[in-house]
């Protein structure tokens, strides 16, 4: 029988020691705050899960080392390791929520769902950055979860109004099949309800290609049947080493690359280059640009990467999803100073960082003050709107890298609010004894 080992840590002062050979200076408990990371650089997720990571932990660091933490308080930065195993993850959130977190990213739709309902109680806010429970967005229901900057719904959204533009209109959509080939999990199962409801309007065909954890490296039998079904588009809700496998597969079957749409999390660069010349065209939905030409990011590079802080190697910053982690990033240190400027303390606790992401209002202004101008657009989040459905655009691999190759696309709100609000009030309906929200409204910053 296999050993299920238990949370693994990999704390900021064992980081520095083992790459700079020296242990850091202690830091102040009352001037420090408690960021959690948890990560999986292990399994069959890790090809994907090793670069968020790299990026969520080099940003932090680089604020550490620039800046001396948020607003004077350092930052401590801890990762356990989940191996986006649920169980595991659950294990991560006991084992960190003692330590007074301001914030838990669970990245992983799974371990997320586990966790909504302990958020309240713990008095932990958690950011499931563009993943998790898509009506997780109504902040009326789930004062303690924050997904922005879009929901996998605004993400099917996007990829039928892209087909839309590509095809000569909505109307051309009719009689065409759409299949969405996805992980057969909570996460992949996601934009289901979205592209149903669209699928009936605009009159497509919507067939759906489970793939099981077990077969990620094995879809022959998916794409024979999705050469049988004749089928136009496919949308992938993919994640791992489901995502190679799947350009591969593609290419190997001769589809249309230009017609394969992944979510932003099937937009790894390893990804791509799993389908060598054949991948030219392949396709996912981005809220971010890609590059290391921005400030942020030559920051990170001189104080991170050259004083030896890194686990990622130098020419994979500015890759998709090193840039995942770092805009992940971004978004709790902002959430951490708006909590800061509400109550005026330099180490706040998660009770405040909850009201920092609630009262979240990064403008153009604040994204060229902290280096990112260009690279992403504004996010305000509101008390009864936890996401902000914000715009979203398709990348395009070249063969070499990603490029932009859509204009900014903003969600069928439309659609996709209505259904959110009523997936929130059916989530509350079936969790007997869901906590009514008594969280005070606040407002931007």
């Amino acid at each position: 029988m296999k050993k299920t080992l238990g949370p693994k840590f990999l704390g900021l002062a064992a980081l520095a020691a083992a790459f700079a050979g020296a242990a850091p200076l202690p830091v102040s408990a009352q001037d420090t705050i408690y960021v959690p990371l948890l990560t999986y650089r292990t399994g069959p997720f890790a090809g994907s899960g090793v670069h968020i990571a790299n990026g969520m932990r080099d940003y932090l660091e680089m604020l550490n080392q620039r800046d001396g933490g948020i607003g004077g308080a350092k930052i401590i930065i801890e990762e356990c390791e989940t191996g986006y195993d649920t169980k595991k993850g659950v294990e991560c959130y006991e084992s960190v929520k003692a330590k007074n977190p301001v914030v838990v990213n669970p990245y992983s739709t799974g371990i997320t769902l586990q966790i909504i309902p302990k958020a309240a109680v713990d008095k932990i806010p958690v950011l499931s950055m563009a993943y998790g429970l898509s009506a997780s967005a109504d902040g009326e229901h789930f004062p303690w979860i924050f997904n922005p900057p879009a929901t996998y719904w605004d993400g099917a959204s996007v990829f039928v109004k892209h087909m839309a533009q590509v095809e000569g209109g909505f109307d051309k959509l009719k009689g065409k099949t759409v299949g969405l080939v996805h992980l057969d999990a909570p996460f992949g199962k996601e934009p289901i309800p979205v592209l149903e409801a669209l699928a009936k309007q605009y009159g497509f065909n919507l067939k759906l290609y489970p793939v099981p954890a077990a077969q990620m490296q094995n879809q022959g039998s998916t794409w024979l049947a999705i050469r049988r079904d004749r089928v136009d588009w496919i949308y992938n809700q993919g994640w791992g080493a489901m995502n190679p496998t799947a350009v591969k597969e593609a290419v190997k079957n001769d589809f249309p690359m230009d017609r394969l749409v992944g979510v932003w999390w099937a937009g790894g660069d390893d990804d791509a280059r799993a389908g060598e010349a054949g991948a030219k065209g392949y396709k996912t939905l981005n809220f971010h640009n890609t590059g290391a030409n921005y400030p942020v990011l030559q920051d990170i590079l001189k104080h991170v990467f050259d004083k030896n802080l890194s686990q990622a190697k130098r020419e994979q910053v500015g890759e998709n999803l090193y840039n995942r982690g770092v805009y992940n990033s971004m978004l709790i240190a902002e959430a951490v100073r708006t909590a800061q400027r509400i109550t005026g303390k330099k180490a706040v606790v998660g009770e405040d960082v909850r009201r920092g992401f609630e009262a979240l209002n990064i403008t153009e202004q604040r994204l060229k003050e902290i280096g990112m101008e260009g690279f992403a657009n504004p996010v305000r989040i509101t008390c009864t709107d936890h996401n902000g459905h914000n715009k979203v655009f398709v990348s395009q691999w070249d063969g070499t890298k990603y490029v932009k190759a859509s204009d900014w696309m903003d969600p069928m709100k439309e659609i996709v609010r209505p259904l959110i609000e009523a997936e929130a009030k059916d989530f509350v309906s079936k969790n007997t004894g869901w906590p009514k929200r008594t969280e005070a409204c606040e407002k931007a910053a």
